[in-house]
């Protein structure tokens, strides 16, 4: 059993910057961002390969947002920039036993809590 525990959340002005993170109890393989805003369905932020060598962004956050892992931590990282309002959500971390970055929910056995970010205009 795979625990997340995600960590970084909390208030921003826009155009500020937050890091989250997610630290895992063992080493898994693909890890991922998700995000849930009110009303609305979880959606895909970022993911990571095992490795950390490989990484994918939803069009939405790209040039903006930094997916990164520390495989000796075994941390996940989310580095989020020019933050803006509609970025407003709780994050979750995620992780997966396939080697390949995936970008939808199902494959990700594991889920942390959740995190608050919330961007103020």
């Amino acid at each position: 059993q795979v625990q997340l525990v995600e960590s970084g959340g909390g208030l921003v002005q826009a155009g500020g910057s937050l890091r989250l993170s997610c630290t895992a109890s063992i080493h898994t393989y693909t890890m991922g961002w998700f995000r849930q805003a009110p009303g609305k369905e979880r959606e895909f932020v970022a993911a990571i390969n095992w490795s950390g060598d490989s990484t994918y962004y939803a069009d939405s956050v790209k040039g903006r947002f930094t997916i990164s892992r520390d495989i000796a931590k075994n941390t996940l990282y989310l580095q989020m920039n020019s933050l803006k309002p509609e970025d407003t959500a709780i994050y979750y971390c995620a992780a997966s036993s396939r080697f390949t970055i995936t970008t939808t929910q199902a494959p990700y056995n594991y889920w942390g809590q959740g995190t608050q970010v919330t961007v103020s205009s």
